[in-house]
């Protein structure tokens, strides 16, 4: 192993930031007033600013419930899109700026905020100060502490997360509008021209276009001291990713200032597979090579500055490197920080259960909770083509499959944000609609397809959910909007290990080692459940490939099973590092894996080679 795994004292774990987890973004509601519920308490949380529809309906919500004034937006306004984003954000940060300042007047009483803040600290010498000041009997001095104490509270941050693949073009009347109205790139417009001081969490890969448009906003840019109003935060699968991307936004002047390492597959929602690559030799490598990465983008960063004749501009030294994907005992938590010095861990499907925190209504925390493998599917629902975690007995599938049953598949589309096929239409049509699977279905019978091939081809077709209405579910019927809604849950395979509902204090006990939760006492170790997933992806894979359904050569099998097997090779090196008993679980599951996979490709290599003398 590198020598960077004895250098903690190089990289600050947390930045500065009091807590070492963060809420990931969830769906399109669930996350979309967390800030609202945990900033005050100094921890981040990442909204989704999809869906300007619901966050319109959200800005109402909140307006009335703190006796605010309310001028709707309406859609048929010009750039309605990113002034609606603009204005909820800025409701946010006027919310949580109001519960800082009345947190910080509170007495240090057992049921205040002010004392909810400290207490629910991971030990640091934040969370010191705070229990010395207890332990003190002289009154002046104990005033003195606390005086201290209130001025070193910082909120947590309101990131805001943009999917960048979903940057479909506006249209009016059927025409199109030019490019800076399309989705993602009026999100950023309407999160650029925010009061936050936040990070923008840019998620499924480079976006060109996009990229380029972060330019033109002065708050990307750090000052003289190096601070940046606004933060570009990567979300990325693995290191050459992050390296592309980064020297992308560098040739252009943006900082990246987070690599924020999302498991391929061991996530909620959309999934994006790597060919093979491991959650733990991904971090290796961005552990042996972050000092490269950092100064390549330093070099690309000053040169286009001084090229675009930006002055007083004073880049950072680090970058943050973060991770998130199945994470779900305290021990995993500990073992990223320490080892790899991840600067945080992302929390993401347990917190579906607080119902302090996320919006899921009762019926489906109810779904959540007594969730079994089998009701937690990897599937083929979204739109947009890419693997989709999702509740199997969820509302929106439900209601799928009784249209389907009726005769009469398809969702009406109400949103349209992931109208993207053209192949019916010049305007953009979803996938999912009734309008583009009932001809699908019809075109799909006048291609001279096998009884089988059809079948197989109907059953994709059929398989897709209106997620870009569903995913708001949750949000519509807990805040009273639409009581008829039909949520769809995005949930990881993680969920199966807990059960709720469960209060925000406990879980954030259980993340920090204070309290205990019943987590399965054979639940697999995190980087063992990946390496399941990744496996049994690939026998879907070689099992669609035999049948026509998806384009895979021999060698792409073989580079994906080389990865898994390079990675099997390093757990075993790694889990030196484990207890005793972990370390024999931790092996034996490794083993087992091993030789499933060998099973995969039982004769593959043969025939490879074969091909290769031929």
């Amino acid at each position: 192993m590198p020598d960077c795994h004895a250098m903690q004292t190089q990289w600050p774990f947390t930045g500065g930031k009091p807590h070492t987890f963060y809420i990931p973004v969830m769906g399109t509601g669930f996350t979309i007033d967390t800030p609202l519920h945990v900033a005050r308490f100094g921890i981040d949380s990442v909204v989704s600013i999809g869906d300007d529809i619901l966050i319109e309906q959200m800005r109402r919500v909140h307006c009335e419930r703190n006796n605010l004034p309310y001028e709707e937006i309406p859609i048929r306004e010009e750039d309605h899109r990113a002034r609606r984003i603009t204005a909820y954000l800025n409701l946010l940060d006027r919310l949580v700026t109001k519960q800082m300042q009345k947190l910080r007047t509170e007495p240090f009483e057992p049921d205040s905020d002010i004392t909810r803040y400290f207490e629910l600290l991971p030990d640091c010498a934040l969370k010191l100060s705070y229990k010395q000041m207890l332990t003190t009997s002289d009154p002046d001095h104990k005033a003195r502490q606390q005086d201290e104490l209130r001025r070193r509270i910082c909120p947590g941050s309101i990131d805001v997360n943009i999917m960048t693949a979903l940057d479909r073009d506006a249209y009016r009347n059927g025409n199109p509008l030019p490019p800076e109205y399309a989705l993602a790139m009026s999100g950023l417009r309407g999160y650029a021209n925010s009061t936050l001081r936040s990070s923008i969490v840019l998620s499924a890969g480079i976006n060109r276009r996009l990229y380029g448009y972060i330019a033109h906003f002065d708050d990307f840019f750090p000052d003289a001291q190096g601070r940046i109003k606004k933060k570009v935060v990567l979300k990325v699968s693995d290191f050459r990713s992050a390296a592309i991307q980064g020297a992308y936004l560098a040739k252009r002047g943006v900082w990246v200032s987070e690599f924020r390492v999302e498991s391929g597959l061991n996530c909620g929602g959309h999934a994006f597979p790597t060919k093979g690559l491991l959650m733990g030799p991904i971090l290796e490598e961005f552990c042996s090579k972050r000092s490269e990465l950092v100064g390549k983008m330093q070099q690309e960063c000053v040169k286009a500055v001084t090229a675009a004749g930006r002055h007083n501009v004073t880049f950072p030294d680090d970058v943050a490197i973060t991770v998130q994907g199945g994470v779900g005992v305290p021990e995993e938590h500990d073992f990223l920080l320490t080892y790899y010095h991840v600067a945080g861990v992302g929390w993401g499907t347990p917190f579906l259960l607080v119902p302090e925190v996320t919006n899921v209504d009762s019926v489906h925390v109810r779904k959540l909770s007594e969730a079994g493998e089998r009701d937690v599917i990897l599937s083929d629902c979204s739109p947009l083509g890419v693997p989709f975690w999702t509740l199997r007995t969820s509302a929106s599938e439900e209601v799928r499959r009784q249209r389907i049953h009726s005769g009469q598949p398809g969702s009406p589309c109400a949103k349209g944000y992931l109208g993207m096929d053209t192949e019916f239409s010049s305007v953009p049509i979803c996938r999912a609609s009734h309008q583009y699977q009932m001809m699908k279905i019809r075109r799909l019978s006048e291609n001279g397809l096998s009884p089988t091939q059809q079948i197989l081809q109907r059953n994709i077709v059929l398989s897709k959910s209106c997620i870009c209405c569903d995913l708001a579910g949750g949000a519509l019927i807990k805040n009273g909007i639409n009581g008829n809604a039909n949520p769809a849950v995005c949930c990881g395979p993680n969920i199966v290990n807990f059960s709720g509902p469960i209060s925000f204090e406990k879980l954030v006990s259980f993340i920090y080692g204070r309290d205990s939760l019943p987590i399965p006492e054979k639940r697999p170790h995190v980087f063992i459940t990946e390496l399941r997933l990744y496996v049994e992806y690939l026998r879907r894979d070689i099992e669609k490939s035999s049948m026509g359904l998806i384009e895979r050569t021999t060698k792409d099998l073989l580079t994906f099973r080389d990865n898994l097997v390079n990675g099997i090779a390093y757990y075993r090196k790694l889990a030196e590092q484990f207890s005793i008993k972990q370390k024999a679980a931790f092996l034996a599951d490794l083993d087992n894996l091993a030789q499933d996979l060998e099973c995969l490709f039982f004769g593959v290599d043969m025939a490879a080679s074969s091909g290769a003398q031929a």
